[in-house]
């Protein structure tokens, strides 16, 4: 599978913006699973949100540059059968190139 130009993480607003000065973003998946969920399209993101967010407010979607990563990344199968990327660690924070407001 080739890897796309930009990868996509929802989270809320709050938890990235205490964290991005330290140069470094974590999810709580993180630590609880061992990796960071992102999606490799628009048409996941849409999924994600409906299916694990909604009715949440505060959010933004990060806009990540895989070859700017500095942890591993991987593309692993879900339950419904579609291939989402993974982060095996912290997100450096130059990495993500945009921040787009839900």
């Amino acid at each position: 599978m080739p890897t796309p130009d930009f990868i996509f993480h929802v989270t809320a607003r709050s938890s990235w913006e205490s964290q991005k000065q330290s140069g470094f973003y974590a999810d709580h998946s993180l630590e609880t699973e061992g990796f960071i969920h992102c999606s490799s399209s628009e048409a996941q993101v849409k999924g994600v949100l409906e299916r694990y967010f909604v009715g949440k407010t505060g959010l933004v979607v990060l806009h990540i540059a895989p070859a700017l990563l500095k942890s591993p990344l991987k593309f692993e199968q879900a339950t419904n059968g579609e291939y989402f990327p993974h982060i095996y660690g912290k997100i450096n924070t130059y990495a993500v190139v945009g921040v787009e407001p839900i």
